[in-house]
């Protein structure tokens, strides 16, 4: 397990409250939370709501309004209201790129 000071890649820190909320695969749950600083492999979080009767090994990262834009995550730590999560996909697969148009082909 790692603590909450031990960083593995460089973190981006946000001064303003980034609002995401953490969620169950299932949706029975789904706590508001702030996003304090992220990285490639996790981020940390503040918890604005209970989690004391919650599962939390594995669940949603949800960082859109919509639901559209979320990460799946393990819990690594709890410190008092801040959580530390780790990415359980390291990113988003890419989908095959295809012109659209001349200016999009290139010749060599």
């Amino acid at each position: 397990m790692i603590g909450p000071e031990v960083r593995k890649r460089h973190r981006v820190k946000f001064t303003r409250d980034v609002p995401v909320r953490i969620q169950a695969f299932d949706g029975t749950w789904s706590r508001q939370c702030s996003m304090l600083d992220v990285a490639e492999d996790g981020a940390k979080l503040l918890i604005k709501e209970s989690i004391e009767s919650l599962l939390l090994k594995e669940f949603f990262l949800v960082l859109s309004a919509s639901g559209t834009a979320f990460r799946r995550c393990e819990r690594e730590w709890i410190n008092g209201n801040e959580m530390g999560v780790q990415f359980l996909e390291k990113s988003m697969p890419e989908l095959p790129r295809t012109p659209t148009s001349d200016q999009d082909t290139h010749e060599v």
